[in-house]
């Protein structure tokens, strides 16, 4: 039986002490410590940044040398700065050059991109809808992320978490999972850790405009195009080409009529007949008769008798 969940567990208390914005801040700090995904002065764009806990990790690894833009459906509780940018919307309905112009340099792209998105959670189906958030981070990498770039993104443990594990690895030199300690136990968080982006081969090449939108609810904040199912007309066809459509009654008529076979009666036998086919009745062998057992005859002269005196 799992651990009920603990809300004021020590990393919520750190989180307080120290003045970050969730106990989320030390996921980052901890993969930050093993792997180092953010250096300073780069340009690191947070997908997903509210409430902001990511945001100021960020700016105080990356310094007022570099610049940290975030984006999220819900307000952000950490006010922007000059090194700061916080926006409210859909990361992937902006258009990727808005992203981009926020940077300080013409056609510059960011360094890294951290991601701590992860759907609306309803208990089935919440690790199906992660991957295919993963799969929106990676489809937008290709329009923002800098040849060279590195990534951070949290994905649910299900099973398509190896098949986009193998996507991101197909665009960078370096791609690894991981669980930070600052993980709760009863959760099914991992980081997917990447360095090295090229251009995606294979069969985890993704374009710019990335995978098809998601439905509502699934943390994107997009709607997906409805596909009417198509059903075919009940009736008769429609007239093409100047032909006259045909009528249900015309083709009833058109089908070859079969006519019944005609019933032949059956001629009772004669008597005649039913003599000769009448099958001989079998007879009946006599019984044998057992032997009867022949019984001994008496002896002569008074059997039996003992002492008799001879004439």
């Amino acid at each position: 039986m799992s651990k009920p969940r603990e809300l004021h567990d020590r990393y919520f208390r750190l989180a307080k002490a120290e003045g970050y914005l969730a106990r989320s801040a030390y996921k980052l700090k901890q993969i930050q410590q093993r792997y180092r995904v953010l250096r300073r002065g780069d340009w690191v764009l947070d997908l997903g940044c509210a409430p902001g806990s990511w945001m100021q990790v960020a700016g105080e690894i990356v310094g007022d040398s570099g610049l940290v833009v975030g984006i999220d459906l819900l307000p952000a509780k950490l006010a922007p700065t000059d090194r700061i940018a916080v926006l409210q919307g859909d990361a992937f309905g902006v258009p990727p050059a808005d992203l981009l112009s926020l940077l300080p340099e013409p056609q510059a792209r960011f360094n890294a991109v951290i991601s701590d998105m992860a759907p609306n959670t309803v208990g089935i189906g919440d690790d199906l809808r992660s991957a295919s958030l993963c799969r929106r981070v990676l489809g937008l990498l290709p329009s923002v992320l800098a040849e060279g770039g590195r990534l951070t993104m949290k994905i649910f443990e299900g099973a398509e978490y190896p098949n986009v594990l193998n996507e991101a690895r197909s665009m960078f030199t370096y791609c690894k999972g991981y669980r930070p300690d600052a993980t709760r136990e009863i959760s099914r968080e991992m980081f997917i850790v990447a360095e090295g982006f090229h251009a995606p081969t294979g069969a985890g090449r993704r374009g710019p405009a990335g995978p098809p939108a998601l439905a509502a609810g699934w943390g994107s904040g997009g709607t997906s195009s409805t596909v009417q199912p198509v059903i075919a007309p009940i009736g008769p066809a429609p007239a093409s080409d100047g032909a006259k459509p045909v009528s249900k009654d015309t083709r009833v008529e058109a089908r070859p009529t079969i006519e019944p076979r005609p019933k032949t009666e059956k001629k009772a036998p004669s008597k005649a007949a039913s003599k000769t086919n009448r099958k001989p009745a079998a007879t009946k062998r006599p019984a044998k008769k057992k032997p009867t057992p022949k019984r001994a005859s008496a002896r002569r002269g008074g059997a039996g008798r003992r002492g008799a005196s001879r004439p």
